[in-house]
């Protein structure tokens, strides 16, 4: 078997939401800027519309509700696509091949949302817009968890390009004790909290990093994936009967 091609395939589902981001950012920069920054006012997540300021902001309450999907679609530039473009080829690839194309967009909304959610509670009544998808996109990650250590203890990381729907999944309880699950969740929650100190990390174009959101995502990805995971075939149990009196 020839595994010298690319660890993942990119689905259309995948490519399709990249597609999107990027068009929404092309069409803004077709945009007057006082436009342009009604339009990212609107769309972003701002604590303090919860807070009593949802009618003095653009979009007003409307946006209290829309704005927990649209902030996924806005960026503040090509680098910051870019950046969440990359996570998103690598661990959305897996999933929708795994799930498919609506599951998998159900899953980076309902992680988006958690991310969302998290940047809330730390945040509570601030006026900090928040844009860009990576929230979903640490989502996809936690997910991704959820069958990555199952793929290299039954054949290799190939099978989630390959064969990804036939990787075990595993359990929530079992996902909580794994060393390696533990080991790279403590990774990632350590770098978005030294961001959020201030040490300096890889950023996404001189934006400052939610690292709340990071967080929110990932864990919600990681605890909910088996709610959206395909439940593969088992195999039919034979019955032996005895015909012998």
């Amino acid at each position: 078997m020839n595994r010298d091609e690319p660890l993942f395939n990119v689905p259309a589902a995948v490519l399709a939401v990249l597609a999107l981001l990027v068009a929404v950012h092309v069409v803004r920069l077709l945009l007057p800027e006082d436009l342009d920054n009604l339009v990212v006012i609107a769309g972003a997540f701002i604590p303090s519309r919860y807070d009593g300021d949802a009618a003095l902001l653009p979009g007003g309450y409307p946006a209290a509700i829309t704005s927990f999907v649209t902030h996924m679609l806005i960026h503040g530039n090509l680098m910051h696509i870019a950046f969440n473009g990359l996570w998103l080829l690598a661990f959305g690839g897996a999933i929708a091949m795994r799930v498919g194309s609506l599951r998998f967009i159900a899953f980076a909304v309902v992680t988006g949302i958690a991310a969302a959610l998290l940047f809330l509670a730390f945040n509570l009544g601030a006026r900090t817009p928040m844009i860009g998808a990576s929230g979903a996109v640490a989502g996809l990650m936690g997910g991704t968890m959820r069958f990555l250590f199952s793929a290299i203890d039954s054949g290799g990381i190939w099978r989630l390009r390959e064969t990804p729907r036939s990787v075990p999944l595993m359990s929530l309880p079992r996902t909580l004790r794994d060393s390696r699950v533990l080991v790279a969740t403590a990774i990632l929650i350590a770098m978005n909290l030294m961001a959020g100190a201030g040490v300096g990390m890889p950023g996404d174009g001189g934006q400052s990093i939610a690292w709340e959101a990071h967080i929110g995502g990932y864990l919600a990805g990681l605890l909910l994936f088996g709610l959206f995971d395909v439940k593969s075939p088992r195999r039919p149990e034979l019955r032996v009967v005895d015909t012998l009196h």
